[in-house]
């Protein structure tokens, strides 16, 4: 649930680039839907060059490195959980594509899946979400979210092996 609480001067350039995941949270529109799309090239250029086991890395650093920077973000603004912060979807998507080849149609699914679980934030998700505060709770409930998707998307491949085809 994104919420505010007032409006403060904003928090310095190298943590507003991250945390709106160089400026996908900007967007005037569904600033989380841009964050989720802005990570879809950059987790298949993990992928090509690192393999999964490089982007599992890369969504582990995200987090954390999200929890500090969303954490100094609300500090210096005074805002609960902005929707210009998107790292938290970046890493949310990273953890859905994990089980996803390279392949437009799976990055689609992945997207699809974790934009679903994100917005729905079905149990716990939505528990971690009201439960913890600032930078943590901003990151934990996407991460969760992910994990969900990531299972659809586990189940999906078990499924319709043809379709997560290389």
């Amino acid at each position: 649930m994104r919420k505010t609480t007032r409006s403060a001067p904003g928090a310095p350039l190298p943590i507003l680039a991250l945390t709106t995941w160089f400026g996908a949270g900007a967007s005037p529109v569904a600033p989380g839907t841009a964050g989720s799309l802005a990570a879809l090239p950059c987790a298949a250029l993990v992928v090509w060059l690192a393999g999964p086991v490089g982007l599992l890395i890369a969504a582990v650093v995200v987090t954390v490195v999200g929890i500090f920077a969303a954490s100094a973000h609300v500090r210096h603004t005074g805002e609960d959980d902005p929707g210009r912060i998107v790292i938290d979807e970046v890493a949310g998507q990273w953890i859905t594509l994990l089980a996803a080849p390279l392949n437009p149609v799976a990055y689609l699914t992945g997207f699809v899946l974790f934009r679903f679980f994100d917005i729905l934030k079905p149990w716990p998700v939505r528990a971690i979400d009201r439960a913890l505060k600032g930078g943590a709770g901003i990151m934990l409930d996407d991460v969760a979210a992910g994990l969900y998707a990531l299972g659809c998307m586990v189940a999906l491949s078990w499924l319709f092996p043809s379709y997560f085809a290389l």
